[in-house]
């Protein structure tokens, strides 16, 4: 149950804290007071969305926070996945800063709002006004069955699998669209991949003979600058060598007079040994060099080879030729594996459909048990509520698919009148029908769905005088297992509560900020009093407001 409840800088309100007890407790106040304001920051608790448009001031963070006693509500689990400490008391906070951010901390640790609407679930339900419209919706209806029904030890496996066969359906589609375009292509990829198995590329044969063809395309020129060069180094009457060895001689002549000619002369005979040896090496270049016009045939052919399939393949490099040789085997591979692949997975899909099928019969059956048990409360609270003729019934109808919730398509139908057969809700119930339908459904959920509190917001629009006073009465009832927090404009229902709260305005020297206060008996008095009179207080209100309050 929700313990306390801190509001800080939220809309009108600068700060607020409102201590809970268990049972009903009544919220009333003026239209405008803020008692929408005061929901919304609850809704904040539980995942609703928040931006800074809710800040007061809008220099400052914006702060809800809520301690709950959740024992005896089966919480440790859920405190456990997300890696929460659980205590029997325990925080939820959230904050919005100015720049918008939001965050939520449950116990102090940091969560994701996904992770806070799963406990805010389990923990509250809020019944605002315009939430009757949920009673037209079909996944409501289905939860209020599913809410009394066996059926939840078979939805959660039976959604594994249903997720599963989803998957493995959408597998099995695509791997069919690609054996189908596969096999189209398959001549095609076949055809090239050949071609690149005939070529025997290697990885560094283009590197090579795009040098070999350079050498071979320049061969007469080479031989004639080497043979050149050659003689100017080595000839037997005048060279290179000769000279520099001729001038070394000179030198070491020299060298007993003057200490630098002996220097530059062992110079000289190091630069004469490097220039003989590049002389022999030049020599060797002249000889070996071949003009051979076959073997430039052979590798411009081979390489335009190279060249006409990278271009054809869109690549660069031998290495990238050899990558889509690889992958055009891994393609051809594939397709001749995909027959096989597709049995394995058709019969996989056969397999999921089937177990899917077991679980979707066992929630349906387990749900067409408790129809009766709906039917029956619903009818008996409406009867309480002053229709005696009301007949409401479960309709179930069967999709012709599988979907994340079972087979079964849920209709609530309703008559209010004797004689007439029940229609579609949404087609035949009126305001005040639909807010003592909604009570009665929603009773249902709170008292079997293990819930700690659920709130709701003038879910009494629409009804008065006597069916007001039923209407309090269930509500009371209710609030005798499970804390109830209700927000009303009726008298008659104020007086139920075990406690009341008013929410008010009050000028401030900022402007104007909403208040809220637990009233004493006698404020209690005047209020509902007021509720029945207006601002002018008469004795007959005061008298009327006092019998209300004795029940």
């Amino acid at each position: 149950m929700l313990q306390s409840l801190l509001v800080e800088n939220y809309a009108l309100i600068d700060r607020l804290e409102i201590n809970f007890k268990h049972g009903l407790s009544i919220v009333t106040g003026e239209t405008g007071a803020g008692k929408s304001i005061l929901l919304g920051a609850m809704g904040m608790l539980i995942g609703q969305r928040a931006d800074v448009s809710i800040l007061k001031d809008k220099e400052s963070s914006c702060i809800v926070e809520g301690m709950f006693v959740v024992t005896n509500h089966d919480l440790e689990p859920l405190f456990e996945a997300n890696d929460i400490d659980f205590s029997n008391v325990s925080t939820i906070r959230r904050v919005v800063n100015p720049n918008g951010k939001s965050r939520a901390f449950i116990n102090d640790v940091p969560v994701t709002l996904s992770v806070l609407k799963d406990f805010g679930e389990r923990l509250i339900d809020i019944h605002s006004q315009h939430q009757n419209l949920l009673l037209q919706n079909a996944a409501f209806q289905l939860k209020v069955v599913d809410s009394l029904a066996d059926s939840k030890k078979y939805l959660e496996p039976y959604r594994t699998v249903f997720f599963s066969l989803k998957k493995t359906e959408q597998r099995l589609q695509e791997l069919e669209e690609q054996a189908r375009l596969s096999k189209n292509d398959l001549e095609y990829y076949s055809f090239l991949f050949k071609e690149l198995e005939e070529a025997k590329l290697n990885p560094d044969e283009q590197q090579e003979l795009e040098a070999e063809q350079q050498q071979l395309t320049h061969a007469e020129e080479i031989k004639q600058v080497f043979a050149k060069a050659s003689l100017i180094l080595s000839n037997d009457d005048v060279c290179a060598t000769s000279l520099l060895r001729e001038v070394k001689d000179l030198l070491e002549k020299m060298g007993g007079m003057f200490d630098k000619a002996e220097a530059l002369a062992d110079r000289l005979q190091s630069s004469l040994i490097e220039v003989r040896d590049i002389a022999n090496e030049v020599e060797s270049v002249a000889e070996s060099t071949e003009v051979n016009s076959e073997r430039l045939q052979e590798v411009n052919d081979r390489l335009d080879l190279i060249y006409t399939l990278q271009k054809k393949h869109k690549v660069n490099s031998v290495e990238e030729l050899l990558t889509v040789h690889e992958q055009l085997s891994q393609k051809i591979g594939f397709v001749d594996n995909i027959d096989e692949q597709l049995v394995l997975l058709r019969k996989e899909v056969e397999q999921l459909r089937a177990e899917a099928e077991k679980l979707a019969t066992q929630i349906s059956k387990a749900r067409k048990q408790v129809f009766p048990a709906v039917e029956q409360h619903v009818s008996n609270l409406l009867s309480d509520l002053g229709m005696p003729s009301a007949k409401f019934v479960v309709e179930c109808n069967e999709f012709p698919a599988l979907t994340a919730t079972g087979k079964d398509e849920i209709s609530f139908l309703f008559s209010a009148n004797k004689g007439v057969a029940p229609l579609d809700i949404a087609k035949v119930a009126s305001g005040g029908e639909i807010s003592r339908l909604m009570l009665s459904l929603k009773s249902l959920i709170a008292w079997t769905g293990n819930l700690p509190t659920i709130i709701f917001d003038e879910i009494d629009t629409g009804v008065s005088g006597e069916v007001a006073a039923k209407m309090g009465a269930i509500i009371a009832e209710l609030g005798k297992s499970i804390q109830v927090i209700n927000i009303t404009h009726l008298p008659q229902i104020a007086s139920k509560g075990q406690s009341h709260f008013l929410v008010y305005k009050e000028d401030i020297p900022a402007g104007v900020a909403t208040r809220i206060k637990l009233l004493s008996e006698i404020e209690r008095i005047t209020q509902i009093a007021k509720m029945l009179s207006g601002q002018t207080l008469t004795d007959a209100a005061i008298k009327n407001a006092k019998e209300l309050l004795k029940g």
